[in-house]
């Protein structure tokens, strides 16, 4: 059995559609949990990850916080339980980033590049579902020379992304996505090809804190067609993305936690994730439609990237969030917790796309109160059983009771979209597991 930081750890991967790539990593789980007391199963999902190095390690620094936390005895009442671990290891895929940047020979005082551009193209090989979207990428990459001045090669290169990605969502969120799907590819372009106001940007990161996860923030900060292509492709990596992870947690993981608990009805369950990683636990957690709810223990959402009116009883006067059922059904018998950081530069700025594709542009785009805001950046919105706080240090006093959901705005210690881990961070998280 491996062990990371002292735990129990058990290894789950998942293919792009979703389903486990060994199932004899699901016995192997179920075993490990027969040959041991074991009082409590935490469940960790990643975001957006360029391999399963990357996941591993996250887990493994998470992991340590967890540790030394209950090494330190910082939580009272978690001496006697013992815990195991699993890690969902999920394909999923980085937007653009720093190192396509500097790649694409396109710095923080220069506009966007074709060679910026033809370097996330290919970056993006092997990121999407379609059978054929390798060819739509090398497609795509052809018509960059022609993007500024012909709008015939703007309607071909967005027909040519939106292509990449499947046309029914089986896995919806308030993010534009019927504008993506709707426009003509030049208006497509066009409306994502002017920079964000300087006041929407999320602050930029503290010196040391990670950058992982900084979606292309050059396509908001220039104008012009290729950044507004930019801003398509990444747009569009983001939708692909919000699929697989709906795809991951309803069809994969949550059978899995299924026979988890239909062996052991009595061991508490917990679920944390990160990013992307929020949606595939919580898909996990509310189950297809005309299913119950799979019944977890505590919920935590790091950074997570979905709507934040993915929980809210009623955003728009008529329509609950996509995930309302989970609080509606009382999935979670103890807290939810969601952190949220005007510093995540991924979720703070890839929501206010969907309001340049929607056409709606303001000062307080992807804030509170604009209809397309994340989960990470602002906590959970028009959610009646929300309640808001900051992240506290290690040792001060909660008020987590089960039902409830707590924002947790983690400005002072969260300083960029993939900064989880931190002691803070840990200690909320142990906190609410001793609720249960």
């Amino acid at each position: 059995m491996e062990t990371v930081q002292g735990f129990a750890f058990f290894p789950m991967e998942f293919t792009k559609d979703g389903l486990v790539f060994d199932p004899a990593q699901v016995q192997a789980l179920l075993a490990g949990l027969r040959a041991q007391p074991f009082t409590d199963l935490l469940v960790l999902a990643h975001g957006w990850n360029n391999d399963l190095d990357d996941a591993r390690s996250l887990y493994g620094r998470l992991l340590a916080q967890l540790r030394q936390a209950l090494d330190a005895r910082a939580v009272p009442g978690l001496g006697p339980r013992t815990f195991a671990v699993v890690g969902v290891l999920w394909p999923s895929k980085k937007f653009a980033d720093a190192d396509v940047i500097a790649s694409g020979a396109a710095g923080a005082n220069s506009p966007i590049t074709t060679a910026l551009l033809a370097t996330a193209l290919a970056r993006l090989r092997g990121a999407f579902d379609a059978p054929d979207a390798d060819q739509k990428l090398d497609q795509a990459q052809a018509l960059l020379a022609r993007l500024e001045d012909s709008p015939a090669a703007q309607d071909a290169f967005a027909e040519l992304l939106r292509a990449l990605v499947p046309g029914a969502e089986a896995s919806p969120d308030v993010d534009a996505s019927g504008a993506y799907h709707a426009l003509p590819g030049r208006d497509l372009i066009g409306h994502l090809a002017k920079p964000l106001p300087a006041a929407v940007l999320p602050p930029g990161p503290r010196a040391g804190a990670p950058a992982a996860g900084h979606v292309a923030g050059l396509g908001q900060f220039f104008g012009g067609i290729k950044a507004g292509a930019l801003n398509l492709l990444n747009y569009t990596t983001y939708y692909q993305m919000k699929e697989r992870a709906g795809r991951v947690g309803r069809d994969g993981l949550r059978p899995v936690l299924q026979a988890v608990r239909q062996q052991q009805p009595g061991l508490k369950l917990h679920l944390a994730g990160h990013s992307f990683g929020g949606r595939v636990v919580t898909a996990a957690a509310a189950g297809p439609d005309g299913q119950p709810v799979l019944p977890v223990d505590t919920l935590t959402l790091l950074q997570a990237a979905f709507s934040h009116y993915g929980f809210s009883d009623n955003y728009d006067g008529t329509h609950p969030g996509f995930f309302r059922s989970v609080l509606a059904q009382r999935a979670v018998r103890g807290p939810v917790l969601i952190t949220h950081s005007a510093h995540d530069s991924a979720v703070g700025t890839m929501y206010p796309l969907a309001s340049m594709l929607a056409h709606q542009v303001a000062s307080g785009l992807g804030d509170a109160n604009d209809k397309y805001g994340g989960m990470g950046r602002n906590g959970a919105q028009k959610t009646p059983e929300a309640a808001e706080g900051p992240l506290l240090g290690v040792g001060a006093g909660y008020a987590f009771a089960p039902g409830k959901v707590f924002n947790l705005n983690a400005d002072a210690v969260i300083q960029e979209h993939s900064d989880i881990c931190h002691p803070e961070v840990a200690y909320a998280l142990l906190q609410a597991i001793a609720t249960t």
